[in-house]
């Protein structure tokens, strides 16, 4: 589920592509709808409501590690961020990107961030037991926190975002899922977030996170998710805030994730500034 952060020099194209597809917006210049390479798209102007494009937006697919966002909705609704948290043995079964340690502290908004940054599946883990006191448990909190947000297609068998026949969300499902999280102030800092250093609680190890997603090198593009299983293939939520209009995107098994999603979200731009005008 991990992308790979490629350099500096990806980082000045990446930013020139985004800047090229985003920054020159003119009123009455709506372009033709693009197309869409994916199993599922969903774009909504948050402000508005007013959907841009869609495609599949109600099927339902593997979300992978999108997944997370709502891992990281119960934790907050369920503890406080500044609560400590220590690793339990039990939580270590997958491979450790943290290099985590049994009996190692961290403060829970420190294993948000790293879930929600650099998509660590062992900080997820660790969560799940800290505030379900099992998996089990705690997936049984995000299927009641979906069924209470209204997410009709959306059904959770683990925290993570792993591969199962009944794990499924959609792309409609997942834009309500975001707009909703991204109101919990918490996690809208930590998805913008582009590189940041974590610490054990009693200071003696440093870890340094940097993101999956690489549309966060465009200064309007504040979050969200990255997501990537062999069966969902890349999946992508991203948000833009841009005159006065806040964009949402949601993409799953995405082809060229980087090359598409800003294109379709300047469509979303200038389709909106063509009707504001």
């Amino acid at each position: 589920m991990h992308a790979v952060w490629r350099g500096v020099s990806l980082a000045i194209s990446l930013t020139m592509t985004v800047a090229l597809c985003v920054g020159d917006v003119h009123a009455g210049d709506i372009p033709a709808r693009p197309s869409i390479h994916a199993a599922a798209l969903y774009l909504v102007d948050l402000k508005s409501g007013r959907v841009l494009l869609e495609q599949n937006a109600a099927r339902r697919l593997p979300p992978a590690s999108l997944t997370k966002i709502m891992t990281a909705l119960v934790a907050l609704e369920a503890t406080s961020p500044q609560q400590v948290v220590q690793v339990d043995r039990r939580a270590l079964v997958h491979r450790s990107s943290l290099k985590l340690h049994h009996g190692e502290q961290f403060l829970l908004r420190d294993l948000l961030t790293a879930m929600l940054v650099t998509s660590a599946n062992d900080a997820c883990e660790v969560i799940a037991w800290h505030v379900g006191g099992g998996p089990g448990r705690f997936v049984s909190m995000m299927n009641e926190r979906a069924r209470v947000l209204g997410l009709e297609n959306t059904h959770f068998t683990n925290a993570c975002g792993f591969d199962a026949p009944d794990h499924y969300s959609t792309a409609t499902d997942l834009a309500k899922l975001t707009e909703h999280a991204l109101g919990v102030p918490a996690i809208s800092m930590m998805v913008r977030t582009v590189t940041r250093d974590i610490a054990t609680v009693d200071g003696t190890r440093q870890i340094s996170l940097h993101t999956t997603n690489e549309l966060l090198l465009d200064p309007d593009v504040t979050g969200v998710k990255t997501g990537y299983t062999s069966n969902a293939g890349r999946c992508l939520i991203a948000s833009m805030f841009k005159d006065g209009h806040r964009l949402l995107l949601v993409g799953l098994n995405v082809m060229d994730r980087w090359e598409q999603a800003p294109k379709l979200l300047r469509y979303g731009q200038t389709m909106l500034l063509g009707v504001s005008e």
